[in-house]
């Protein structure tokens, strides 16, 4: 196969910071994606509605002029021990919040601000589930004693799975999962429950941290996992089980923040993010089943109409470049300087 194409992807996981850096990194997104859940994980978080709107704003001012017509940034609220269930009401009232984002008070980066206690919560989810605005989670426990890879199962058996049963009717999305238990997870739970795969857990495992000393561009949360769940993803990603979807969580720091003695978790593919994907799929021999997977499945769960339009993807060598530019500072996006096989036209 020399070409393919299909529908125009939508990402539903992606980080696009903010100010110069914002500006630097969306092109990449816009040119490939209809639509992003945009992150809610700022300085500082946003937390309510009229942020959310504000920040909306920026985006849509931060894109260049060729590419305003093409990309629509879905905006989410950041939950907080104290976020009011009013609050869930203006958010689904905006017409712009397509979800509310868990965070693990400091699982991950800007998640400081994040939840303490999942009970604390309960008025509020009660009043996503009433107003049918899906809960987007990061699966991983904080808790110290517990080894950093089995945070995630850890948390489906002490939060996810109890949330699941006190909130039946609401929609809930496992981002990024990297682990076969949590494709189990999401498997066996109700059409209420999905998740989404990115492009590096598909492609790498946790041996690629390490491979010629430490590589902290391969560093992210949740933290690569053995091949066993590598393979798990791959098979669910390829399946064709609609509950499986495209969520690149590109996560944009400068070449600075990431080497040095405590770097920063996260991991840019924004850049090359459905050519990696191709890969990982043409890897799988399932290149066949990489639409529904990029541009249907994330739409329906989110009851969101499919995109009209379509991209091509040519098989031909291209090399990722070394760095990019990012505020002034370097950016090295995933596999740079290597070559992939896929390039959009």
């Amino acid at each position: 196969m020399s070409s393919i194409t299909i529908t125009r992807p939508d990402d539903w996981h992606l980080h696009l910071r903010d100010g110069e850096q914002l500006r630097a990194v969306l092109p990449h997104t816009a040119k490939q994606f209809a639509r992003a859940i945009i992150m809610p994980n700022l300085k500082p978080p946003v937390v309510t509605v009229d942020r959310v709107l504000a920040y909306r704003a920026r985006i849509l001012a931060a894109l260049p002029a060729s590419l305003q017509s093409g990309f629509e940034p879905l905006m989410t609220l950041y939950l907080t021990d104290n976020t009011p269930p009013s609050e869930i009401i203006r958010a689904k009232e905006s017409g712009v919040v397509q979800g509310v984002k868990l965070y693990p008070a400091g699982a991950t980066t800007h998640s400081d601000a994040g939840v303490t206690d999942i009970a604390q919560c309960y008025a509020t989810l009660e009043a996503m589930e009433q107003n049918n605005l899906p809960l987007l989670v990061h699966g991983e426990v904080t808790d110290p004693d517990v080894d950093v890879f089995d945070k995630e199962k850890v948390f489906i058996d002490r939060i996810l799975a109890p949330l699941t049963q006190r909130f039946p009717d609401l929609r809930i999305v496992f981002e990024h999962v990297t682990t076969r238990d949590a494709v189990a997870f999401v498997k066996e739970s109700s059409s209420h429950v999905a998740a989404t795969i990115t492009a590096h857990h598909l492609l790498l495992n946790r041996n690629a941290i390490f491979q010629g000393g430490i590589r902290p561009h391969h560093f992210c949360l949740p933290v690569l996992k053995r091949e066993i769940h590598r393979q798990a993803l791959l098979e669910a990603a390829t399946g064709g089980d609609p509950k499986f979807f495209l969520g690149t969580d590109s996560a944009p720091h400068s070449q600075a923040s990431k080497e040095n003695a405590c770097g920063c978790a996260g991991i840019f593919t924004a850049h090359a993010a459905i050519e990696l994907y191709a890969a990982a799929f043409e890897q799988a021999g399932a290149l066949d089943k990489l639409e529904a997977f990029a541009s249907f499945h994330g739409a329906d769960f989110y009851q969101l109409a499919r995109n009209k339009d379509s991209i091509t993807l040519n098989k031909e060598s291209w090399v990722i470049p070394e760095q990019l530019e990012f505020a002034g500072e370097k950016l090295i996006p995933l596999f740079a300087g290597e070559s992939l096989a896929w390039k959009m036209v």
